[in-house]
C-alpha cells in the first residue's frame, strides 16, 4: 500500500467517524425542538432534602453557593446542607464555620468528588431521615424557588433521578463563551432532545437530585475515581430513567482561561473514554434484552467530543485541499452541516454577533493545549484569553 492510498483510507475513516457523530447530533438537535415539559403540578407532600456541596479549593465560590441555597422559599426545617471543604484556605474555612451548615474538612492526598460525597453520606446524623439528595458544585447559584421547584419536579417525574438545567452566568471571554455555548448545545441534544423521544437524559456533575437511599447505596460501592458518567451508567443499567427539567435553573461559573478550558475538556474526554471502556462489556446483554437506553449511552460515549469534532473538521477543511483540492469538498459540506446542527441546538440568547467568531477560535483553543509549553502556545493562549 502506498502512502497516498493510506492517506485516502485514513481520510475516509476520520470523515465517516465525524459524519456519524454529526448525524447523531443532528437527529437529537432536531428532536429537541419539539421537547415540551408540561407544567409541573404542585407536589402534594414536601420531601426532606439533603444538599451536598463538595468543594475543593473553591474560595468565595462555595460561600456564594451556600448563601443561595440558604435563601430558599422552601421550609428550612425540610432541608439540611452539608459542605465538604477539601483543601480550602483558612479565610474560607472561617466564613464557612459561621454558616448554619454541616461542615466536613477532609484533607485528601488525592482528592475526588466521589470520596467527598462518600464522606458526607457516611457522616450524616443517624436520627435524620432524608428523601432526596441534591448535589451542587461550589460556585453554583440557585434561585429562591429552587428546592420548591425540585420537590414538585421530583414528585411529578416518579423516578429516582432528575437533572436540572445548568446555565452559565458569565460569558466575558472566548473560553467562557465556548463553555456556555457547548453546555447549552449539550442541554439541547443530550437532555431535551433525548427526553423528547423517551430516552434518559445525560447527567451533569451537579444540579441533580436523587432518591437518597439509592445514592447512599451507590456511594457505598462506588470507586474513588468514578465520575458522573459512571453514575449515569449505573442508573441506566438499573433501568432508572433520568428525567430532565428545563425550567429549573442552576447557574454556574464558566472557566475564563484557555488553559482551564483545555484542562476541563481533556478531563471530560478521558472520563468519556473510561466510561465507555468500563461499560462496553454490557453491550451483548443490552442487545439481547433490547435495552435501548443503555445502547444509546454506549453509542453516545463512542462518538467524538464536540471540541475535537470541530477542530478536526476545520483542520481538514483547510489543510487537505492544498494536497488535493477535491479531498476537501466533503469536509466543507460536513462543516456547513455541523454549523447548522449547532445553530439549531443553540438557544437564541446565545446567538449574537460573537457566535460565529467564537466557533472559529475552537482550533486555536485546541492547539493552545498542545503547544502550551512553547512560545507559540503562550501567544495563542493570550489571544483567546482577551476579553471581547
Amino acid at each position: 500500500m502506498t502512502i497516498w492510498s493510506f492517506y485516502i483510507y485514513f481520510d475516509w475513516f476520520i470523515f465517516i467517524w465525524c459524519a456519524i457523530t454529526v448525524l447523531y447530533l443532528g437527529i437529537f438537535a432536531f428532536t429537541s425542538l419539539f421537547a415540551r415539559h408540561s407544567e409541573t403540578p404542585k407536589a402534594k407532600s414536601q420531601n426532606r432534602f439533603i444538599v451536598l456541596i463538595p468543594s475543593h479549593k473553591s474560595g468565595k465560590s462555595v460561600e456564594m453557593t451556600i448563601n443561595s441555597i440558604l435563601g430558599q422559599t422552601y421550609p428550612q426545617r425540610m432541608f439540611d446542607v452539608t459542605v465538604i471543604a477539601d483543601h480550602e484556605d483558612e479565610i474560607t474555612m472561617f466564613h464557612l464555620a459561621q454558616q448554619p451548615v454541616t461542615l466536613l474538612t477532609p484533607n485528601y492526598t488525592k482528592s475526588s468528588r466521589t470520596k467527598s460525597l462518600q464522606l458526607a453520606v457516611n457522616n450524616l446524623p443517624q436520627f435524620k431521615i432524608y428523601d432526596v439528595a441534591i448535589i451542587l458544585d461550589a460556585g453554583d447559584v440557585v434561585e429562591p424557588e429552587f428546592l420548591e421547584q425540585t420537590n414538585d419536579a421530583y414528585e411529578s417525574a416518579g423516578t429516582k433521578a432528575i437533572q436540572t438545567h445548568k446555565l452559565s452566568f458569565n460569558r466575558d471571554t472566548v473560553s467562557a463563551r465556548l463553555s456556555a455555548i457547548f453546555e447549552e448545545i449539550n442541554n439541547s441534544i443530550f437532555r431535551r432532545g433525548h427526553i423528547s423521544i423517551g430516552l434518559p437524559c445525560a447527567m451533569q456533575s451537579s444540579g441533580n437530585a436523587f432518591d437518597f437511599e439509592w445514592l447512599k447505596g451507590y456511594l457505598q460501592s462506588a470507586k474513588a475515581d468514578w465520575s458522573d458518567k459512571e453514575m449515569e451508567a449505573v442508573l441506566t443499567r438499573q433501568h432508572i430513567y433520568i428525567d430532565y427539567f428545563d425550567k429549573i435553573v442552576v447557574y454556574g461559573e464558566k472557566v475564563r482561561q484557555a488553559e482551564d478550558f483545555n484542562k476541563q475538556h481533556r478531563s471530560w474526554i478521558i472520563t468519556q473514554f473510561k466510561t465507555f471502556v468500563h461499560n462496553i462489556k454490557y453491550l451483548p446483554v443490552a442487545v439481547v434484552n433490547r435495552h435501548y437506553d443503555l445502547l444509546d449511552k454506549l453509542f453516545q460515549w463512542m462518538l467524538l467530543p464536540r471540541m475535537i469534532l470541530m477542530a478536526i473538521i476545520i483542520f481538514m477543511c483547510i489543510i487537505p485541499p492544498f494536497i488535493y483540492f477535491t479531498i476537501g469538498v466533503k469536509w466543507w459540506i460536513l462543516f456547513a452541516i455541523v454549523l447548522f446542527v449547532f445553530a439549531m441546538a443553540t438557544p437564541n440568547y446565545l446567538v449574537d454577533d460573537k457566535w460565529d467568531s467564537t466557533f472559529f477560535k475552537i482550533p486555536v483553543v485546541f492547539m493552545s493545549s498542545i503547544l502550551h509549553k512553547f512560545k507559540l502556545g503562550r501567544k495563542l493562549i493570550d489571544m483567546v484569553n482577551l476579553k471581547q
